[in-house]
């Protein structure tokens, strides 16, 4: 489903997440792809939530992964600053023509032609608070879709 309609299911947690992906001006997490039965590979990238939309963009091994197989993860960077983090998973989409152009239109940097642009729908949800560096074990919540209607 799409981020729109997660936060919709869960606001608190959907807000939270957002807040952590954007925790600094770009907004970074760690990729999770996995391709056949190939060991997964993990990839820094910049991701957004745009237009209600759970959007990166990837080139080479990420995008052939995830044009390929389209199963994800993905890991908000951990900051001793503020210790908690957020995970999402599931499947990822190619966002292509006057959407594609839209999305990417004022991104953080040129997401040119090279790049492919992915939707990143969300399946599960993992949010693990802790108020400081020495809590442990975070204080987790999660959320997971519920059966397709469609």
């Amino acid at each position: 489903m799409s981020w729109a309609t997660f936060s919709a299911d869960a606001p608190e947690l959907a807000e939270a997440g957002r807040a952590l992906i954007h925790r600094e001006a770009i907004g970074q997490a760690f990729l999770v792809t996995i391709r056949d039965s190939s060991t997964p590979r993990i990839h820094p990238v910049y991701v957004a939530v745009r237009d209600g939309r759970l959007v990166t963009f990837a080139d080479g091994a990420k995008r052939a992964d995830l044009e390929t197989d389209g199963r994800y993860a993905l890991h908000t960077h951990i900051d001793s600053d503020q210790p908690s983090e957020f995970s999402v998973r599931g499947l990822a989409r190619a966002v292509e023509g006057p959407l594609r152009d839209e999305l990417v239109a004022d991104w953080y940097f040129d997401a040119g032609s090279a790049y492919g642009v992915f939707e990143l729908l969300v399946e599960r949800a993992v949010f693990g608070q802790r108020p400081d560096s020495d809590a442990w074990p975070p204080v987790y919540q999660s959320w997971k879709a519920g059966p397709s209607t469609t």
